[in-house]
């Protein structure tokens, strides 16, 4: 590992390394990180991941500065090295139904209750108000790229909805799901109002357009 990346990984592990040093009784920190909160198609994706104290896998950081590639790489790196991770998964009838907050806040708690192992303390990419089901939280304003716990999960989260994509866009390859993920890129916009919305459109995101 170059110098570099090494200084990186260290800068990101602060806060985890100093809540360790600073309280002897938490043993599991918990990153939890989402993806799909602003796509106009398909759902949010929430990750939470338990990742070893010694943890260093090179290239972990905030999914978005990560190559789609890499990030494929990555995610069975973390999957392998993690002590445990969980994933939930809200679909678009939901966010409809109770908006994309509260459909982020839901994927959290169930992605906690996916984990094998209770975790001592979480750390959350900015949400607050959250349910975690009784455990200590921290939100941390753009965690994804401070926190080595959140960052992991960011790529957790944004490879399992980026693969859900791609299956979506064999069932509907007039929408182009494979390049933009749900996302409102013009071409996207221009197949809805060519094709009409199909049923992973989100119809409170999509409402301008049809």
């Amino acid at each position: 590992m170059k110098e570099k990346e090494l200084l990186r990984l260290q800068e990101i592990k602060k806060i985890e390394n100093e809540i360790y040093e600073k309280d002897k009784n938490i043993q599991y920190i918990c990153g939890i990180d989402e993806a799909g909160r602003g796509p106009l198609a398909g759902p949010v994706v929430v990750a939470a991941v338990i990742m070893p104290k010694e943890s260093m896998i090179e290239g972990v950081n905030d999914s978005k500065k990560i190559s789609e590639k890499k990030r494929e790489v990555l995610y069975e790196q973390i999957r392998e090295e993690a002590i445990c991770y969980g994933i939930g998964i809200i679909e678009q009838e939901t966010i409809d139904e109770i908006n994309i907050l509260n459909a982020t806040k839901e994927g959290l708690t169930n992605a906690i209750k996916d984990l094998e192992i209770k975790p001592n303390l979480i750390l959350v990419d900015a949400l607050t108000h959250i349910n975690t089901l009784g455990i200590p939280y921290e939100s941390i304003i753009k965690g994804d790229a401070k926190s080595y716990s959140i960052a992991a999960a960011s790529i957790l989260a944004k490879v399992t909805r980026d693969r859900i994509m791609r299956q979506w866009d064999e069932i509907y390859p007039q929408y182009g799901f494979e390049k933009h993920k749900g996302y409102g890129t013009k071409a996207h916009i221009d197949a809805i109002k060519e094709n009409g919305i199909c049923p992973i459109h989100r119809k409170s995101f999509v409402k301008n357009f049809i």
